[in-house]
């Protein structure tokens, strides 16, 4: 078998010199701390029997086909599926996607176009900066909400013929903070600009029936289009794009991303479709998950240790503990202990700003979060 190249042998050296590597894992039976299966759904017995009855009544085991959905794959249950998404989050249209990572390469890959210019958070998730770097449009970074600097990019680049997208995330995956969406939509309605919000770690989060924060805030026709993913709070695999019909008929037409794969599976679609069904009847796992998110913030400050966390309101509570090693460390012992938490490393966060990154859960138990967080305090201190 032939070696990787010398230049790939050497950025793999650095990554094992900087105790960076990354590893895949295999399941384990700790405490959950880590996954985004906020509300258990990817755990739900019952979705996943009430997904297959939905296929036995559709008979789209036998007749689900495969290919591009511009070619075999566009089945009904699709087109169901993304009118109950659209209805259920107030919106014209959604168009569904393989995942989180597919849509947001999509849409900022094809909707920005030369002479445009797209200002993003600087904390924006990969999957957008990558679709930003695949876009004809220039593109600035805005200090992580702040909006002063915001509006100064927009003065600097607004000019008559110059389309202006600003895109941010409603709760940001490696903090758990929430920029102030209400200011952000005034300031895009003032300079006319269009605001694109990726939704992911809010879906089955935020909403009195898990339908994110925008929904929340009543902000969905402030917003140009919104970015939801299944892969977190519905525990399935896919994502969607919600945004008017025009949009939804573009994408359809221009994004590569959708048009230039295979559509996902019928069981995929039934389960997202069943998923979003019990969103709206399971409301015990919301209330626990909120409960849950309150009394593990009321426990850090009482045992101390709230300056090292990042202010969050949602299931992502993050531990600053600079340096590869001595993050790493303290993951191993907790995770010794019984308790799943991982340590986010750089590069992945930038260097200084390595982390424990807690994921808070509806099947959590109070015991277990006042244990992991008594834990935590005895090892730093």
């Amino acid at each position: 078998m032939k070696r990787i190249p010398g230049s790939l042998r050497q950025k793999m050296d650095s990554r094992l010199q900087n105790a960076a590597m990354r590893q895949l894992s295999t399941p384990n039976n700790l405490i959950d701390f880590s996954s985004n299966d906020y509300i258990g759904f990817a755990k739900s017995v019952r979705i996943f029997n009430s997904a297959h009855q939905l296929l036995n009544d559709r008979n789209l085991q036998v007749n689900g086909a495969t290919g591009s959905r511009l070619i075999s794959g566009n089945y009904p249950l699709y087109e169901e599926t993304e009118n109950h998404i659209a209805c259920f989050h107030h919106s014209e249209a959604a168009l569904l996607f393989n995942s989180g990572y597919d849509a947001n390469v999509g849409f900022f890959s094809c909707v920005p176009q030369k002479g445009d210019f797209i200002i993003y958070d600087e904390l924006c998730h990969a999957s957008i900066r990558d679709g930003i770097q695949l876009s004809h449009a220039k593109s600035y970074k805005f200090s992580h909400n702040d909006y002063e600097d915001l509006q100064r990019l927009i003065e600097r680049f607004k000019t008559e013929n110059a389309t202006i997208y600003i895109a941010t995330e409603s709760v940001f995956s490696m903090d758990g903070d929430a920029p102030e969406l209400e200011k952000l939509a005034a300031i895009a309605h003032k300079s006319d600009c269009y605001l694109v919000v990726d939704e992911a770690h809010a879906l089955g989060v935020f909403g009195d029936q898990g339908e994110g924060l925008i929904q929340q805030l009543q902000l969905q026709d402030s917003v140009f289009a919104r970015i939801i993913t299944f892969g977190k709070g519905l525990g399935c695999h896919g994502a969607a794009i919600l945004g008017s019909a025009e949009l939804n008929a573009y994408l359809v037409n221009f994004a590569r991303s959708f048009i230039y794969t295979t559509g996902l599976p019928p069981h995929s679609i039934a389960t997202v479709l069943t998923a979003y069904q019990h969103l709206e009847t399971e409301k015990d796992a919301l209330q626990n998950l909120r409960s849950n998110i309150v009394f593990f913030n009321q426990q850090k400050k009482l045992l101390g240790i709230q300056p090292l966390f990042v202010r969050s309101k949602s299931a992502i509570q993050s531990a600053i503990i600079p340096g590869n090693e001595k993050v790493k460390h303290i993951a191993s012992q907790l995770q010794q202990n019984g308790f799943d938490v991982k340590a986010i490393l750089s590069p992945t966060v930038p260097q200084g700003q390595e982390r424990l990154r807690f994921c808070v859960h509806s099947y959590n138990t109070e015991t277990e979060i006042l244990e992991v967080l008594t834990l935590l305090s005895r090892l730093l201190f």
